[in-house]
């Protein structure tokens, strides 16, 4: 389907973000095949207040329109480009399988001629067909003019005449008992429809509940009644006069033209109990489907191939499992509906009782007998007791039947596996949240939050008009549910009903961790209660480590990471990492690319929610001193492993390394911190300013000033400004509290550098003043060094080349005094460049090379490289003036010039 307007509008292979092109391609679409004059789009658009520029504007939306149908490279498809000027407007020329809406009437019309036809079977079949074409109300996801106002009401209105007409040819086909739980829905989904009404009752006496019929009726009447000061029309009216007189004909009677077969009389419990196969009416025990069910596209087909696509020879088992709420009953019923074949009967057993206890394997196939059996006089049929008489029954009545058996949040394989050997021929789709990796012949089917595009297509669908008039926090609120269906239908519930909510609003508030569970409440469903029941069910061991766990960084950390919050050894932690990836509670990522054999390449992380829940559940069982202690902890580790790939990446610049927080403990040999240290630095980026970010929220000031300053050499390295600043500035904030003044100099000094490098000449200069004066009051020479290197480079950067020399001069005289091979290397380095940007390139050569070799002295590849490499540039250059608009002035720092540098002559040789 190329095109869709029956619900949020869309188009491949792209649809425009902008909203105003979005209304134009679905005005063009209803349209479709016809021009649209530009007055009628502008219209739309603009209503009576257009802009100047509007004929102008509507041009560039068509223009986006055209090159998002493009293909590939910008290329028409195989049709050529289907929107096209013709006067006075447009029209987009569209093929009836590429829209939706053509598609939909065509069906539409063959369906009502079948059931004209009393063709019931094609009829429900087509309408069944034209109605699976709807994902949402139509038109959606955009604001409406008054011509798509109209056509989004007519089109909801032809849907739900569809609807009831498919609902009609299902009746007259006497499939009235599995219609009942959808007409509820809709009675209840449009409590003044009386039609739909009307068909509830029907269904409710044909199946043999004339007394709610006739409650159902008494429902509508005082709705219509309070609302409307109105009564019930006359068809309804008729239709409970039909009841109160139990008219026969209003009971189902088989279509013209098939067996008129009576159905069979009540049996008794040992007659029903002891049916024969052929004796059963096919059983459907299948909740009503969602309306809102959205996306899943791919996992329904891939169960619906692994169910159907292997013969009876084997065992036909899939086993659904994932965290609460992701929606495992709601695909699982969806495909029950959906799915070919199985004429034999559709049933679902919940293996759950009401109070959220799993069944027994007795229990759960008892209740599954139940289900199959037909009822006896007095109720339900009876079913054997014992295990044995159980499995003897349900072989019995099961075998060579083409049944689907839903069994719906199993617990475990010794629950499941009893049931199993009883049904052999039947084919089973197993829910649950763990998966059963030991139940033989399953095949597994992990299913995860719905993917961004659905999930917003789900808030949409169920959130209202106001949902769709904030794209931008509709994108927000899918993000902060983790895109988890129950999260998001909870969401988009709330919004529809409560008149002060707006989607912004929702998305602020769940923004905060601290709330964010708290927000996704409505009525009966409730986000927390149901990821609770996953953490009540794990041991305690366990549950303590799904709450320390929550402490780690955002998105994901390593399992050395776990291992600090849980203080325990490497494999006590793996155990439990274990435990809780099986109960859903946690996610295992695996790293991409081919080094992720690296560390073993395997990450852990919390869905979002459960992350939430995770940070609820610490601040109510656990105190604040634990909190403290295992945050210290994980800080602790943090250090270690960074300054241990500092030390490789940017040697002897860190000046807190050995006189803040150096009781971090030892490495275990071979960590990739040390081995791959710009790799390690990237892959835990995040990790670490999330880490500072929590140390400065417990107050441990030290650690917070040890992994900042620790973190800079790789910030500066590869230009991570943002969380550079973000760091240093708390960091900053933590020394002063803890009044520690080196620290403070030596935060502040990379801070200076930060500016220098982002072209802040004045905050430069005054961070690398005040981290001197601190230096000097704390003593430290090699720091203040550093510090008058830094504010040259500033002054080598604004052309001062005379002071910028003296004061590099100044730092390499302090430097060598103090013995600080890295300050002697910044310092030749800066004497170099200014020789270079004055036209003496044989001193700048010869201070590259003193550079290169304090560089090799410390044991810094970088520094040295980039001595080497800027000698052999100044050497290429040759005899002449040379023009040096930008400048490698550090590793990877460039000075970007507003006009070339003219450099002297070389000497020969």
């Amino acid at each position: 389907m190329r095109f869709q307007v029956l619900g949020p509008v869309r188009m491949s292979p792209c649809t425009p973000t902008a909203a105003k092109p979005r209304v134009v391609l679905a005005t063009l679409l209803v349209k479709n095949n016809s021009v649209v004059s530009a007055h009628s789009l502008i219209d739309e658009l603009w209503g009576t207040t257009p802009p100047r520029t509007a004929s102008t504007t509507l041009q560039v939306y068509v223009s986006h329109l055209r090159k998002a149908l493009t293909g590939p490279g910008g290329v028409p498809g195989a049709d050529g480009q289907p929107l096209l000027t013709q006067p006075p407007g447009y029209i987009m020329r569209v093929a009836p399988e590429e829209l939706d809406l053509i598609l939909f009437e065509l069906l539409r019309a063959q369906g009502r001629s079948a059931y004209e036809e009393r063709n019931y079977d094609d009829a429900s079949r087509l309408l069944s067909e034209s109605l699976a074409l709807w994902t949402g109300p139509a038109l959606s996801g955009i604001p409406h003019g008054a011509a798509l106002q109209s056509t989004a009401i007519r089109l909801d209105e032809l849907r739900s005449e569809t609807l009831e007409q498919r609902i009609s040819a299902d009746l007259k086909l006497g499939r009235h008992q599995e219609l009942i739980g959808e007409l509820m829905a809709l009675a209840h989904e449009f409590p003044m429809r009386e039609s739909l009404h009307g068909l509830l009752m029907v269904a409710l006496y044909r199946a043999g509940r004339q007394s709610d019929a006739i409650q159902a009726y008494h429902r509508i009447r005082r709705t219509l009644v309070d609302e409307l000061g109105v009564e019930p029309d006359s068809s309804l009216k008729r239709i409970l006069a039909r009841l109160l007189a139990s008219d026969p004909a209003l009971a189902w009677h088989p279509a013209r033209g098939r067996a008129d077969t009576p159905a069979p009389g009540p049996r008794t419990a040992a007659e029903a109990t002891q049916a024969s196969p052929a004796d059963l009416r096919p059983p459907l025990w299948l909740p009503p489907p969602l309306a809102d069910f959205t996306g899943r596209a791919e996992e329904l087909e891939q169960c619906t191939r692994l169910l159907t696509g292997t013969g009876r020879s084997v065992p036909r088992i899939v086993a659904v499992s994932g965290r609460p709420g992701v929606g495992k009953t709601a695909l699982a019923v969806q495909l029950a509906r959906g799915i070919d074949g199985f004429a034999d009967g559709r049933v679902l057993v919940p293996l759950r009782d009401s109070a959220g206890r799993a069944l027994t394997a007795p229990a759960a196939m008892a209740a599954l007998l139940r289900r199959l059996l037909p009822p006896s006089p007095g109720g339900p049929a009876a079913v054997p007791d014992g295990l044995d008489d159980l499995t003897d029954r349900l072989q019995h009545i099961t075998r060579a039947r083409d049944l689907l058996l839903v069994l719906d949040d199993a617990v475990s394989e010794a629950q499941i596996r009893p049931l199993l050997a009883a049904v052999p021929d039947a084919a089973v789709l197993l829910t649950g949240r763990r998966p059963l990796a030991a139940l033989e012949h399953a095949r597994h089917l992990v299913l995860d939050g719905l993917g961004q595009e659905e999930a917003e297509s789900l808030l949409l669908t169920t959130g209202g008009p106001r949902m769709a008039q904030d794209p931008a926090a509709v994108t927000r609120i899918a993000r902060l549910c983790g895109r988890l269906p129950l999260a998001l239908r909870v969401a988009a519930g709330g919004t529809a009903v409560q008149p002060d909510w707006t989607a912004a609003g929702l998305a602020r508030r769940l923004e905060d961790e601290r709330t964010r569970l708290a927000a996704l409440s409505l009525g009966d469903l409730d986000v927390r209660s149901s990821l609770l029941t996953a953490y009540h069910e794990v041991s305690e061991a366990d549950r303590h480590a799904f709450r320390r766990l929550g402490l780690a960084p955002v998105p994901d950390f390593p399992a050395w990471a776990a291992q600090s919050l849980l203080g325990t050894a490497p494999e006590a932690a793996e155990e439990l990492l274990g435990a809780l990836v099986r109960a859903q509670l946690l996610d295992v990522r695996q790293e991409p690319g081919p080094d992720a054999v690296l560390d073993g390449g395997v990450r852990y992380g919390y869905h979002t929610l459960l992350r939430s829940l995770a940070l609820e559940m610490l601040a109510e069982v656990d105190g604040e001193e634990a909190v403290a202690e295992t945050v210290g902890r994980l800080g602790r580790a943090f250090l270690l492993r960074a300054r241990a790939a500092d030390a490789q990446l940017t040697p002897g610049r860190d000046r807190l390394a050995g006189v803040l927080e150096t009781a971090c403990g030892e490495l275990p040999a071979g960590d990739t911190a040390v081995s791959t240290p710009l790799r390690w630095f990237r892959a835990e980026s995040a990790g670490l300013l999330e880490m500072v970010r929590r140390l400065h929220g417990a107050g441990l000031w030290g650690l917070t000033c040890a992994l900042a300053s620790a973190t800079s050499g790789y910030y500066e390295a590869c230009g991570v400004w943002d969380d550079w600043r973000i760091s240093h500035e708390l960091a900053v904030d933590a020394a002063r509290r803890s009044g520690d003044a080196l620290a403070e100099a030596t935060l502040l000094r990379s801070l200076g550098d930060l500016a220098w490098q982002r072209r802040d000449a004045a905050r430069a200069v005054d961070h690398h003043r005040h981290a001197a004066r601190l230096f000097a009051l704390t003593d430290d020479g090699i720091g203040a060094a550093r510090c008058a290197a830094g504010e040259a480079d500033v002054l080598l950067g604004q052309g001062e080349f005379g002071r910028a020399d003296a004061l590099y001069r100044q730092a390499l005289e302090r430097a060598a005094a103090e013995g600080d091979s890295r300050g002697c290397a910044e310092a030749e380095r800066g004497l170099a460049l200014v020789a270079l940007l004055t036209g003496r390139p044989a001193d700048c050569l010869d201070s590259l090379e003193r550079c290169a070799s304090a560089a090799r002295a410390l044991g810094d590849v970088r520094w040295r490289g980039y001595a080497l490499r800027l000698a052999g540039q100044v050497r290429a250059a040759g005899r002449g003036t040379v023009a040096w608009p930008h400048l490698e002035v550090r590793p990877g720092v460039w000075l970007m010039s507003d006009g070339p540098v003219a450099a002297g002559a070389l000497p020969a040789g």
